[in-house]
């Protein structure tokens, strides 16, 4: 259908010329139906090729389309419209994402990892429901992507966002305008019935686009992406469309914000809905009854998994009938009548090289592991965390030997193990540090924590730490302050506290690593917005 990779920016002509197209005229009524016919025809066959996985034309033919839409709207720039298949792409490179609100909160989800987990789960939905009936429930694979909202009014894509925290996330609404199987446009009759509607999903990239995209990076010499979750969101959050544009990201709908829309009663409703609107909804997707069924589904998701083309780290489970998930309710900020099963997590063995210990922010010594690179569920791990001195000790890890390592979680890399009939004769033991790595004052544990910690509130891996935790998107939210650059401001002794970064100056910044003109100006700058920080994540930072 078209190349995701070789994409360029489509802008639109819409430099004015003498006179509009007079659409009374035979001539003006003609184009304005070829125009209708090549728009409708597009998103035909988008929706063939994105969502039904079944093209009925050429490239080529697709290409002549869209090249006489472009011809016919660069003549006629009067003609175009928001739900052009000509505006997925062309916007301007934004300086940064503006905050967008959830009116209705995208919660996040309890977890369980074994059967008898899930029946208690089951338990405490019967019990609040008050039945001994068996629960219908809407299974669904948990898809590792980047979960987003789409905003139709009046049928019109005026809105996407990230998730975020919960209630506020970013406006990503170019970005998510560039992906080809999200419908900029609903139908007449759903715009009629439902003036707003807020449709969730996941965007995900597949696993063959990603290492497509990825020889494609390495060949032009440029940074790889580490695997399809973050070249998933790294691609969603790029300032300029035109490179999420050139992206292979897909969307896939799972859920509407409201429970309460007419004909539409349960999860399973929804589902069939947003596949007859044009959205692509997972064919795994399934509606079930009771907790033996539920069971059974999980093994098949589990067994299809390394079938997919996409990667799903559980499954999602959730009670079918709106008005049960009313009556449920929620706790915090998860509901009553979901859960996502999890996975459990993937393990690799390799070889242990060596040991560091790092300093955090509150001053705990923190044993990390370097490891000979290895694969643990579709990322090379290289590092991993021991946590402690108990854990060091009750492991007994030494340098030399072949460990187990797993992603807890799918995500943070643990060591599980020492595989002992591997360990060769010359592996050599680890002793704790009796100072710290930092700044060499002694280290010191209390009798009633398992961490060693640096008491030296100077030492500068704890600033540069505290600094980073400061800047992060948690705290004052400063665009553009990394771990490096935090390093660089405390060796260059330009920020003791992050007080000192209210008071950093153009000048000051300038002679640092990479530092150029702009760079300084838009640190400033975010720096500077910061100052209206809301104070939750004050007290936070």
């Amino acid at each position: 259908m078209y190349n995701p990779y070789w994409m360029t920016s489509i802008l639109v002509d819409t430099t004015e010329r003498d006179g509009l197209i007079d659409t009374m005229s035979p001539q003006g009524k003609k184009i304005i139906a070829e125009l209708k016919k090549l728009r409708q025809e597009i998103e035909h066959h988008n929706r063939l090729y994105y969502v039904e996985d079944t093209p009925s034309i050429s490239d080529a033919e697709y290409d002549r389309l869209f090249d006489r839409l472009l011809e016919i709207e660069k003549q006629y720039p009067e003609l175009v419209t928001p739900d052009s298949p000509s505006q997925r792409i062309g916007a301007a490179p934004s300086k940064r994402f503006e905050p967008a609100s959830h009116r209705v909160p995208m919660l996040s989800l309890q977890k369980v990892t074994t059967a008898e987990e899930f029946c208690e789960f089951d338990r405490r939905v019967r019990n609040i429901l008050d039945t001994a009936n068996e629960i219908d429930y809407v299974v669904e694979p948990k898809l590792d992507g980047l979960a987003v909202e789409l905003i139709y009014r009046n049928g019109l894509l005026v809105e996407g966002s990230t998730r975020g925290d919960g209630t506020t996330g970013e406006n990503i609404t170019v970005n998510l305008r560039t992906i080809r199987n999200i419908p900029l446009r609903l139908s007449e009759a759903t715009s009629l019935k439902y003036p707003l509607l807020e449709v969730r999903g996941e965007v995900i990239m597949r696993r063959k686009a990603f290492e497509r995209l990825n020889h494609y990076l390495r060949k032009a010499n440029k940074p790889m992406l580490a695997n399809p979750r973050n070249g998933a969101a790294g691609s969603l959050r790029q300032l300029d469309p035109s490179i999420t544009a050139s992206r292979p990201l897909i969307f896939y709908a799972y859920a509407i914000s409201d429970t309460e829309l007419e004909n539409l009663d349960s999860q399973s409703e929804v589902i069939s809905f947003l596949k007859k609107e044009g959205f692509l909804t997972n064919v795994l997707i399934r509606k079930v009854k009771g907790t033996t069924s539920v069971e059974e589904q999980f093994k098949e998701f589990n067994e299809t998994r390394p079938l997919l083309d996409y990667d799903i780290d559980g499954m999602v489970i959730k009670v079918d009938s709106f008005a049960e998930q009313v009556k449920l309710g929620q706790i915090s900020r998860a509901p009553r009548w979901a859960v996502a099963w999890k996975f459990a997590a993937e393990q690799a063995e390799t070889i242990l090289e060596g040991i560091e210990f790092s300093v955090g922010r509150t001053g705990v010594i923190t044993p990390i592991v370097k490891l000979r690179p290895v694969s643990v569920g579709g990322v090379t791990v290289s590092n991993a965390t021991l946590h402690n001195e108990d854990e060091l000790f009750r492991l007994d890890v030494r340098i030399g030997d072949t460990v187990v390592v797993q992603r807890a979680g799918d995500v943070i890399p643990d060591v599980v193990s020492v595989v002992m009939d591997k360990r060769p004769v010359d592996a050599k033991s680890v002793v704790f540090p009796s100072q710290c790595p930092s700044c060499h004052q002694p280290v010191t544990r209390n009798e009633s924590e398992s961490a060693y910690r640096c008491l030296n509130a100077a030492c500068p891996a704890q600033v540069e730490g505290r600094l980073y935790h400061f800047a992060s998107k948690g705290g004052f939210d400063i665009e553009g302050l990394g771990g490096k650059l935090a390093k660089q401001l405390i060796k260059n002794e330009l920020v003791k506290n992050p007080a000192d970064l209210f008071f950093l100056t153009k000048e000051q910044l300038l002679p640092l690593e990479l530092m150029a003109d702009k760079r300084a100006e838009n640190l400033l700058a975010a720096i500077d917005r910061s100052r209206t920080t809301e104070l939750p994540k004050a007290i936070y930072a």
